[in-house]
């Protein structure tokens, strides 16, 4: 499967790099292809170095003015002309989606999948891993809009939240065996 996860390009502390370098670990075993933005940098490299140690397949979708930042040795790069643009390569080229800790363009990224979903073009599994609950007042933003009426479908149809790697994985991998 090819998993797009969308994440931060920042140097962060163990509680964040942790959780990633063991989600990373379990896609690469499972014999995943991880599709991310291509950066060589902060936690995007920590997952793709945990997915090529693993054995899984790095695909990047960098876009040309971070194509300094860009890793080098990934199976397949594409550099994209603006963000716009690779945020449509990037889930074009993956079959779930999981979400990481990140800032303003994670969060950018995140909500145009789950507005995708919410008016019926994809149906591809999305993850928000809250790792070390970072994502818990948007998850409670979410069960707002939910209960205020202002999404017309229920939340659980459009993301899957998981506070482990192992359960965002099994969660992927069980949706993609029932479609």
């Amino acid at each position: 499967m090819n998993i797009c996860v969308f994440l931060s390009a920042a140097e962060l502390d163990e509680r964040y790099t942790r959780p990633a370098r063991e989600f990373a670990e379990l896609l690469g075993k499972g014999g995943h292809t991880l599709v991310w933005g291509g950066s060589d940098v902060g936690l995007m490299k920590v997952v793709a170095d945990g997915v090529r140690e693993a054995g899984g397949r790095l695909v990047g979708v960098s876009v040309e003015f971070l194509g300094a930042r860009a890793r080098k040795d990934a199976d397949e790069m594409v550099v994209a002309r603006d963000l716009a643009e690779r945020k449509a390569l990037l889930l074009q080229k993956a079959d779930a989606v999981v979400i990481m800790v990140g800032g303003t363009g994670t969060l950018d990224e995140a909500t145009e999948i789950l507005e995708l979903k919410k008016h019926g073009h994809t149906q591809k599994p999305v993850v928000l891993l809250n790792t070390a609950g970072f994502y818990d007042g948007l998850k409670e933003q979410f069960l707002r809009m939910e209960a205020e009426g202002f999404l017309p479908v229920p939340l659980t149809d459009l993301v899957f939240f998981a506070e482990e790697a192992v359960g965002a994985l099994a969660y992927l991998e069980e949706s993609r065996g029932t479609q």
